[in-house]
């Protein structure tokens, strides 16, 4: 049995099932100790129980390919992770149980099985490994996978989405074309980026009866998880309530004097992936701003993206981009903030 753990291939994966059942064996030899109740294992299970009205409100939506998405994320996924951690002899990180969840998510639910793979493939080679791993990389892998599989096949990830609740009688189709109307050409952010008015009431916007991103859609849910992980401290309320926040000012006055380009300040919330994108990507504690000040300038910069690109740029949806820009200002925020803290004392110290 020690020599089937110790096996090279087997190892990595052995260690990551062992720590998930029963905890991690390392401990500090001498005291003081500091106990806290939040570990990594903890902090995982957390995200992915937050993530749990999403997922299940897909495959409600969306039948049986939703589930099948989650399934080849999570398969192609940890696989990946687990080749980098044969190759480097190193173990496969919790991390990447919730970058499997959130990848599927944020797709739309037409797009082939083949095409989610090589996105979260990507997502998890370019997005993190490349970096040297889990706790190094400054980019979100799951967007950056999206953001991969945008540019190659814009079609899938633009134009071709499918309305909710088809899956009643259909729970076991897994090609929507065959659906009649099933294939909806646009979204809710859609029909506001061309001047239309609203075709769905802020209740359907709320319980997922607007087309979109499988995961983004039951915006209830996500606000309940959103909450649920700020209660439990394993997110911070800043970056959340400073892009919302600022979203919302910015889309009152823009509203106010542009009301032909930019929509109403409700409607900017509650379509496209803004709250799945403030409540379980913007505060990814890898990717983001870990100061204090920084969450909340992370945020404010996060609204304001979001905005001028929805607005202004060709694109209907902003949240992505936005998220992927603001990861690459993440450590110059940081270090902007503890400039600003630090340098009158080493100043004092000097003179």
């Amino acid at each position: 049995m020690n020599k089937f753990k110790e096996n090279r291939i087997v190892k990595p994966a052995w260690e990551a099932i062992d720590f998930f059942l029963k905890g991690s064996p390392e401990v500090t030899a001498k005291g003081p100790h500091i106990r806290d109740a939040m570990d990594i294992k903890r902090y995982m299970i957390l995200v992915v129980l937050a993530l749990m009205p999403a997922a299940a409100s897909a495959v409600y939506y969306y039948g049986i390919k939703a589930f099948w998405m989650i399934f080849f994320s999570y398969v192609f996924g940890i696989t990946t992770e687990w080749i980098f951690a044969i190759v480097k002899k190193d173990e496969i990180h919790e991390g990447i149980f919730v970058t499997c969840m959130i990848y599927p998510l944020i797709l739309p639910p037409t797009i082939p099985l083949w095409m989610l793979v090589v996105g979260i493939v990507f997502g998890v080679f370019f997005g993190k490994e490349v970096f040297g791993g889990t706790g190094r990389n400054i980019f979100n892998p799951a967007l950056v996978g999206r953001l991969f599989i945008t540019i190659a096949f814009p079609f899938y990830m633009s134009s071709n989405y499918v309305n909710p609740l088809i899956s009643k009688g259909n729970f076991f189709i897994t090609d929507f074309s065959s659906i009649p109307d099933a294939i909806s050409s646009a979204t809710p952010l859609t029909f506001l980026k061309a001047g239309q008015p609203m075709a769905y009431s802020i209740w359907d916007l709320l319980m997922g009866a607007a087309p979109g991103s499988m995961g983004e859609t039951f915006r209830l849910g996500l606000i309940i998880g959103g909450i649920f992980l700020m209660l439990t401290k394993v997110s911070s309320w800043r970056i959340p309530v400073s892009y919302i926040g600022t979203v919302l000012v910015l889309t009152s006055v823009g509203h106010a004097f542009m009301p032909d380009t930019i929509a109403a300040p409700i409607y900017q919330i509650l379509t496209g992936g803004l709250l799945f994108g403030a409540f379980f990507m913007a505060t990814d504690p890898v990717s983001s701003t870990y100061t204090k000040a920084g969450k909340v300038i992370f945020g404010i910069g996060l609204g304001l993206f979001t905005v001028l690109i929805r607005s202004f740029s060709g694109y209907s949806e902003g949240v992505m981009f936005s998220i992927i820009l603001m990861n690459a200002f993440g450590p110059l925020i940081d270090s902007y903030v503890l400039d600003r803290k630090f340098k009158p004392l080493l100043k004092k110290e000097v003179l």
